[in-house]
């Protein structure tokens, strides 16, 4: 598994209420999580983003590394 770093674009799995995975940009890392600025997102899921400040805490594990969209 590569090694994630501030500024990787990545998926992230969904979790909790969210009923799509999305897509973003990681913030901070922590000792087993990320915090992920959401950029992309299922049309579903937006209030839930908006309600979180379009960011997530998700599992290293479950943030897969992305090629950034253009």
């Amino acid at each position: 598994m590569a090694e994630l770093k501030v500024g990787n674009y990545v998926r992230g799995k969904r979790f909790g209420k969210f009923e799509h995975d999305f897509k973003g940009e990681i913030e901070k890392i922590y000792e087993n999580s990320v915090l992920i600025h959401i950029l992309e997102c299922d049309a579903a899921d937006q209030l839930l983003v908006t309600e979180f400040n379009d960011r997530a805490i998700v599992r290293k594990a479950d943030a897969e590394l992305q090629e950034a969209s253009a």
